[in-house]
């Protein structure tokens, strides 16, 4: 999964691909690089970033997506609002990628059971504004985004969402500290033992400075290392800026999986 970020204030890459032409052009940069799916994203969620209303999250996000679904991409919109996922889902996006599992917007789960889309749940607490303040696990970390992702599954089927096209995400970096999102990601098997897909999302975020990094795009080599790891253990996605190290690092994941 390739990330598009159509936003003007993307920790990782200032902007720009704000522009719908740079935008579309860096789509088939991304698909030619072996992306699958290119994520559109249109509001930032980095640690403390702003809310941006739908009218304004749509109306970056929307000529992109027609102009790539016009073109063939199989594409996910990332977005808290449900106003713009049923856009988004009219558009022709393939999959809508909620970094709240449905919490930010309590319409989010009707739009979803009443389309065919997939949809990834995504564990978070609080906003971008204040998660780094809900980092505490007292049963640890896996155990608490397990059991907060059942609840979270659990509203969905009760809103008629079809769980069979739900994939899960434990949202590294959100409401996680350093070692926090280590631990996540190394119980990615833990995870898919869960029965449902999925998604991993490391790409240059902070707990990858740990591995030499300050800048977000210095850790593009620790993302494709995760790539390999998590393709490995079992992941079915994994979302990176950089396609085309993790495209190979997600091959020799796989290659030593069925040979190990």
């Amino acid at each position: 999964m390739g990330i598009l970020n159509v936003t003007p204030d993307s920790f990782s890459d200032g902007g720009a691909y704000a522009d719908p032409g740079a935008a579309c052009a860096h789509a088939e940069q991304m698909r030619a690089s072996g992306a699958d799916i290119i994520d559109i994203g249109g509001q930032s969620t980095r640690p403390g970033a702003p809310d941006v209303d739908e009218a304004e999250e749509w109306r970056r996000v929307g000529p992109v997506l027609t102009r790539l679904v016009r073109d063939g991409h199989a594409v996910s919109v990332d977005t808290l609002h449900a106003g713009v996922a049923r856009r988004a889902i009219d558009a022709g996006a393939l999959l809508i990628n909620d970094v709240s599992g449905g919490t930010a917007d309590p319409q989010m789960g009707t739009v979803i059971a009443a389309s065919s889309v997939g949809y990834v749940a995504q564990h978070w607490r609080g906003t971008p504004a204040t998660m780094d303040a809900h980092c505490d696990y007292p049963d640890g970390v896996v155990t608490g985004v397990l059991c907060e992702l059942a609840h979270r599954l659990r509203d969905l089927a009760e809103a008629g969402v079809d769980l069979g096209r739900v994939i899960i995400d434990p949202g590294l970096g959100f409401a996680k500290t350093t070692e926090q999102s280590w631990h996540l990601a190394a119980a990615t098997a833990r995870l898919r033992d869960t029965g449902f897909p999925v998604l991993i999302g490391a790409s240059r975020k902070r707990f990858l400075a740990a591995c030499g990094g300050e800048e977000a795009q210095q850790r593009d080599p620790a993302t494709a290392a995760v790539s390999a790891l998590v393709a490995a253990a079992g992941a079915w996605a994994v979302r990176v800026h950089d396609v085309a190290p993790s495209v190979q690092a997600v091959r020799v994941g796989r290659m030593w999986k069925e040979h190990a």
